[in-house]
């Protein structure tokens, strides 16, 4: 029994992010005593998604899928070439398949290709502004993030409404991480790579290759279609797998599942205490900008945005605090949580490491953003 204490206190003491989430979600619990509505406000569709992506994913991984893109970089030059194909691979990918599953695909293939040409210190910086990419990528479509569908639905809003009123956002951020890379890279611009990929390629499967494949097809038409069938395409997944690859079932990250539930139990526990609903309700209006990025710190902008919605007056000013709140801490956006949790299975025991070099950059980037996007808020007014 002491043995296995001591295993779980490990555990919580690797998994920083497990821990703060589940130590949030239990405090929650004595605000709002657990109910039957719970269940029904937690967002199992995003979890079923997540496990979907994570599962096929490490099937990709066993079965080399991405040898064929980690040679085409052979062709890049220098360090700078390599680390503006990956932030930007994100930035636009980010607008069609969502900021997570973005970083889910690219992120374990940049840690591979720096390893791979013996640049590992800078992994953490690049890494950081990948999540950066999503962020802010993804801002300028509906379906780009949760936040983002959840209020286009809400709202009414039309697509090229939604569109143009992010285009500054969007593009100010391309022109920023641009800048940004540079001062990375600045007088090793001519660097050049070595080692870049590997010698020695171990073939997977072609059946299992063909399923994965056709599994995630699935999945992201599951995501960018919404439909409302995700049930049956989670049993589809769960099964074919288990049928075909039953291995792969282990190594899916169920550490990270847990992470975001702990969150949304989190969220739905405090929301429906009345006094926090009354407060809101007079504080919320016309300070939209505030309350979503200073909320997303607690709860992260999913959560965030389903709360505030119901108090809004401000539609743009909401959108624009809610995408820029990933900004500021790992846990103003839930993408961020799975950033930290790809890097820290590739090496573990540094989290800490990663969380200071995530919070001093996109700081930075945050401070840059803050004032124009008010301005703008306040000019559209």
């Amino acid at each position: 029994m002491q043995n296995f204490a001591i295993k779980i206190k490990e555990i919580f003491k690797k998994e920083v992010m497990l821990s703060v989430s589940l130590l949030a979600a239990v405090i929650s619990l004595f605000i709002t005593p657990p109910s039957a509505a719970l269940l029904h406000d937690i967002n199992w569709r995003t979890l079923a998604t997540l496990f979907m992506l994570l599962t096929v994913l490490e099937g990709f991984k066993s079965e080399n899928i991405f040898e064929p893109l980690l040679k085409k970089t052979e062709k890049l030059s220098s360090l700078k070439n390599l680390s503006v194909f990956f932030v930007f691979c994100v930035f636009f990918s980010s607008m069609f398949v969502t900021n997570d599953v973005s970083l889910i695909i690219f992120v374990p293939l940049t840690i591979i290709l720096f390893r791979a040409c013996n640049q590992e210190k800078y992994i953490l910086p690049v890494l950081t502004f990948e999540n950066i990419a999503a962020i802010r990528g993804s801002l300028l479509m509906p379906f780009g993030s949760p936040q983002n569908l959840f209020l286009y639905a809400k709202s009414g809003i039309s697509t090229p409404d939604f569109i143009k009123m992010m285009l500054p956002l969007w593009i100010f951020s391309a022109f920023l991480l641009c800048i940004f890379i540079f001062i990375l890279f600045w007088g090793k611009s001519k660097q050049k790579i070595t080692n870049l990929v590997r010698n020695e390629t171990v073939s997977g499967h072609p059946g299992r290759k063909i399923m994965y494949e056709l599994l995630f097809v699935l999945v992201v038409a599951s995501i960018v279609t919404r439909t409302a069938y995700y049930p049956v395409v989670l049993a589809i997944v769960a099964l074919t797998v288990l049928i075909g690859d039953r291995k792969i079932l282990i190594k899916t990250d169920y550490v990270l599942l847990l992470t975001f539930l702990c969150f949304f139990t989190f969220s739905s526990s405090i929301c429906r205490h009345p006094a926090i609903s009354q407060f809101l309700a007079k504080s919320v209006a016309g300070h939209e900008y505030i309350w979503s990025i200073l909320l997303s710190q607690v709860i992260s902008n999913v959560p965030a945005s389903i709360v505030l919605y119901p108090f809004s007056t401000n539609l743009r000013a909401l959108l624009y605090g809610l995408d820029s709140a990933g900004l500021c801490s790992l846990i103003g956006s839930l993408a961020s949580v799975i950033n930290l949790r790809l890097y820290a299975r590739e090496y573990p025991g540094k989290s800490l490491s990663f969380i200071k070099t995530f919070t001093w950059i996109s700081l930075a980037f945050f401070a840059v953003v803050v004032i124009p996007q008010l301005l703008l808020i306040n000019y559209y007014l």
